[in-house]
């Protein structure tokens, strides 16, 4: 299905291609892996035709039709629905045609062919995309102007799966769901029928619809059979079998060395001094065990605060004193807590997150804190929190004035910002780094509770596992909003479940086991 071929790219001077070449075979589904930066999104991109290579062949089979999802949201009058229908391109040009068709013998073709691509079950099939993705029959029908950023983007994704093309490609298609919506994705995907390339960072989808990996580092292309898990295992074991063949073959060379040094000036032994000579200048060097830094996460310790830290009783909180978005919230967190809130989209997480941060104002009740406490907020949007044109030193800075410049450096560094690197734009690091800045500026005063929504959208594996370990470590309260079944099973040990109750509230209740 999919050939690349001796494939060589840079991008901005930098080269993430060397020599890459692939294979992936009609009906593989297939997952993407590696580092933030090392050009996942570029491959993508690269097979759709929307860059060129700068050398070498990227070739799909002839006909294929390749589905990717849009980059821009969908808007305007137009339902989910109809919008998703129309990614069905031969169905609604039939449909058309036949509005207008008089031969009779043209008729009768098209009425076949559209027999023939089963378009009468057509709705039924895209309303079941849609109900998967977290849009009951109501929401179908709605404008997609009234939708949310997010919602829009679900509904692209369900467009490109409703027009199931010979080779879907996905870049993070998780990114944009909440759980139970990506546990249906996951269920689908794996019962996908054609070619599947998908890029994503949850352990648990590759693990349950990859029948192999590849490995995207150095430039190079690497293959591994199975989801995350197996490809985990043999990545350490290949990494171990590197490391051992390294230093025989150090161990080989320094003998030789040795007996040259020794022995090159000797009479008796010049022959063979020089013979080892002869072999050592053969003797290429084994390819270096060379691994990526891995990424940093260091919070820094809160002042302890008498509990609660915060409290709220009979809270109603929204955007419109006539329309509250949650009501009666009766809650309380301690420094100890790790609570995790659930709950589909539309149930109001990240507005009882805006309000426990302090950037919404109660409608009714009272939000009681402590007067010493300071709430570090990760807020899903990177653009609405970050300025693109300035460097992580820049937006320290503005945080932290009269500051001396090796504290700020000192507080980057904890993240991974270290050297020239904390001059660089943000609007020129990947999306992994500009997650590492937003935790770096919202940590500037050491808080005392840590709310994050979604903050593993942008973070690799690795990433992943740093900030489970530097949560764990962290001395205040953990606030999670994610999708992430990991990250919750590893750092949460309290639930916030929210229910529908009603068209515009919800309620909220506590439980301590994970379901």
């Amino acid at each position: 299905m999919l050939h690349i071929n001796d494939m060589t790219h840079y991008v901005g001077g930098r080269r993430l291609f060397d020599s890459a070449t692939l294979a992936i075979p009609a009906g593989g589904r297939v997952a993407l892996v590696g580092r933030n930066g090392t050009g996942k999104t570029t491959l993508l991109r690269l097979i759709a035709g929307a860059a060129q290579p700068d050398s070498g062949t990227i070739g799909v089979r002839a006909g294929a039709r390749l589905g990717v999802v849009a980059q821009t949201a969908p808007g305007g009058a137009q339902s989910p629905l109809a919008f998703v229908l129309a990614a069905d391109t031969e169905r609604a040009a039939l449909l058309e045609e036949a509005n207008t068709a008089t031969d009779a013998g043209r008729i009768a073709d098209i009425h076949t062919r559209l027999a023939d691509i089963a378009a009468h079950s057509a709705p039924a099939r895209a309303g079941s995309v849609l109900h998967g993705l977290g849009f009951d029959t109501a929401a179908q029908g709605r404008a997609l102007e009234t939708f949310s950023g997010g919602w829009r983007m679900r509904v692209a994704l369900a467009a490109v799966l409703f027009a199931d093309p010979d080779l879907l490609l996905l870049d993070e298609p998780t990114n944009h769901l909440d759980l139970e919506a990506t546990m249906w994705l996951e269920g689908h995907l794996a019962r996908w029928p054609r070619t599947l390339l998908v890029v994503s960072h949850d352990r648990a989808l590759i693990n349950k619809v990859a029948n192999q990996t590849i490995h995207l580092s150095e430039g190079r292309l690497t293959v591994y059979g199975g989801g995350f898990d197996a490809f985990e295992r043999a990545r350490r074991e290949r990494l171990a079998l590197d490391a051992r063949t390294r230093s025989k073959m150090d161990a080989r060379r320094q003998h030789m060395q040795a007996f040259v040094d020794r022995f090159r000036y000797k009479a008796n032994k010049a022959r063979q001094a020089q013979s080892r000579i002869k072999a050592l200048a053969k003797l290429e060097p084994p390819v270096a065990v060379v691994e990526d830094r891995a990424p940093n996460f260091d919070f820094p310790e809160p002042t302890p605060l008498a509990p609660p830290l915060l409290r709220a009783e009979g809270v109603a909180v929204g955007y419109a004193p006539d329309q509250p978005v949650l009501t009666g919230l009766d809650l309380r967190i301690d420094m100890d807590d790790r609570i995790a809130l659930l709950g589909a989209n539309g149930n109001g997480k990240t507005t009882l997150a805006r309000f426990l941060a302090g950037r919404l104002a109660p409608l009714s009740g009272k939000r009681i804190a402590s007067g010493k406490l300071t709430v570090g907020y990760y807020a899903q949007d990177q653009a609405d929190e970050l300025d693109m044109t300035q460097s992580p030193l820049q937006q320290l800075a503005a945080l932290m004035p009269g500051t001396e410049q090796t504290r700020l450096r000192a507080h980057l560094g904890r993240f991974g910002f270290s050297g020239d690197h904390a001059k660089v734009a943000a609007g020129a690091l990947s999306g992994g780094e500009k997650a590492r800045l937003m935790f770096a500026l919202m940590c500037h005063a050491a808080p005392h509770i840590l709310l994050l929504d979604e903050p593993t959208n942008h973070l690799d594996m690795d990433a992943r596992a740093a900030l489970v370990q530097a949560l764990n470590a962290y001395g205040g309260a953990v606030v999670l909003i994610t999708h992430d079944r990991s990250l919750i099973e590893l750092c949460a040990d309290r639930l916030w479940l929210g229910a529908p109750a009603g068209l515009s509230t919800a309620t909220w209740t506590t439980t301590a086991a994970w379901c």
